[in-house]
């Protein structure tokens, strides 16, 4: 099979790459490696949906998969998941689009512009490892959530569990290109007023980097 792994910052994909054979550079942004029988590519795509979703369909457009897996970190808005957690983000959409009227928030929908509300994962690849792996529902931002006010509000909003910068913008590149994929995370913190000290990252990394080798080794 030949995979996409899709990943926003080096750090993150670090202990999965570490695994891998490495075979060549593809272009920018871009490194081939050889895992299990695998074609694996590997994309940076930087901090933030306009970023994840430029690459992403550049990428897509330009070579053939058979699957693509979004690797990354996440903030959890349910205290059901502890730190460290790996999840499977099935539902995500972009929290911030829409329109400020006065201290209320009307969605692109309620505005009646054309847009995806939400992106949902109907037919995820069949794979055991995933298959065990937390279904959650997630939020992507510009600005991750660290004010009381804000928190409470898009919990009302949408009731999402965790929360990432760059989820939405891979589901929706992947949708559009009929490419079946997976988006999968590990809770790296709380979604609260911010207090890195708190944070698992490490712990998160490492989690997420076993999990990833899980999913393509049962592939």
């Amino acid at each position: 099979m030949r995979i996409l792994i899709v990943t926003a910052t080096s750090p993150e994909i670090d202990p999965v790459v570490a695994k891998f054979r490495n075979a060549s550079d593809r272009g920018p942004r871009v490194k081939t490696y050889t895992h299990a029988g695998h074609e694996v590519d590997v994309l940076v795509t930087g901090v933030g949906m306009v970023a994840t979703a430029a690459w992403c369909s550049r990428v897509v457009a330009q070579t053939h998969y058979d699957m693509g897996l979004n690797v990354g970190i996440c903030g959890s808005f349910d205290p059901a998941l502890a730190l460290g957690t790996v999840v499977h983000v099935v539902t995500d959409r972009i929290a911030e689009l829409g329109a400020e009227d006065d201290d209320s928030f009307l969605s692109a929908a309620e505005l009646n512009l054309p847009c995806e509300p939400e992106f949902v994962n109907a037919a995820p690849p069949p794979n055991a490892a995933l298959s065990r792996l937390p279904a959650v529902t997630g939020i992507t931002v510009n600005t991750v959530h660290g004010n009381a006010r804000s928190i409470a509000a898009v919990t009302r909003r949408f009731k999402p569990q965790v929360e990432s910068m760059e989820g939405a913008a891979f589901m929706y590149a992947c949708l559009i290109h009929d490419l079946p994929f997976a988006q999968v995370r590990a809770v790296s913190n709380v979604v609260e007023a911010r207090k890195r000290d708190a944070w698992k990252m490490a712990e998160a990394i490492h989690n997420l980097g076993q999990t990833a080798i899980a999913i393509l080794d049962h592939l």
